[in-house]
């Protein structure tokens, strides 16, 4: 299941090559996220550990997945940067995270124009029943600072001043997990979200 982030957040077509997030299913592992992405440099690496979490990754360079589940407004945000670090948040509400800096399988391979990421993401922390989803990526610095969306705000309902935002969840769009994983299966029941409720 390939999709291509070819708009800004604000929903005008990206002036490059567009990032593609590819997603496969891992068996009872979890969800293979890949990514392939121009290389733009911009801004410099994070000073965190290459195969860490690191706090703060979306001022850098990085491709994000969101995973929803509607109904509870509970979701997982993957961020994965070009220089191997990356910060997974499980949120409840919109912009509430109560986990944070999960650990992760990701592996980074970077060329002169473009790099790749794989991460496996286990079921285990995604919430239950996810059912929308949305897909960013964020690259340059200052004024030349872009962020681009699979799902953009529409233009007619962008505000004027209006800043991106990736938690709009009003604007993430349906997704059928068992488009990929097939009709019988069901989603591993998860103790980490479980922990929530307790």
């Amino acid at each position: 299941m390939e999709f291509r982030i070819e708009y800004t957040w604000d929903g005008l077509p990206v002036s490059h090559k567009p990032v593609s997030v590819n997603w496969a299913e891992a068996g009872n592992a979890g969800l293979l996220m890949e990514v392939s992405a121009p290389f733009f440099n911009d801004p410099p690496a994070p000073p965190g550990e290459p195969g860490k979490p690191f706090g703060g990754l979306w001022d850098y360079e990085v491709v994000e997945a969101f995973f929803l589940s509607d109904r509870s407004e509970q979701y997982l945000e993957i961020e994965l940067c070009l220089h191997g670090q990356y910060l997974l948040l499980l949120l409840s509400g919109r912009r509430k995270a109560w986990k944070e800096e999960l650990p992760l399988e990701f592996e980074v391979t970077r060329m002169k124009t473009k790099w790749e990421g794989k991460a496996l993401l286990p079921w285990n922390y995604f919430p239950p029943c996810p059912d929308k989803f949305n897909a960013f990526t964020i690259h340059g610095s200052g004024e030349e600072r872009k962020y681009e969306a699979l799902y953009p705000v529409p233009p007619h309902q962008v505000q004027e001043g209006q800043e991106p935002d990736f938690h709009g969840l009003e604007f993430f769009k349906d997704l059928n997990l068992k488009e990929l994983t097939g009709e019988d299966w069901k989603q591993p029941e998860s103790d980490i979200w479980k922990s929530l409720t307790k």
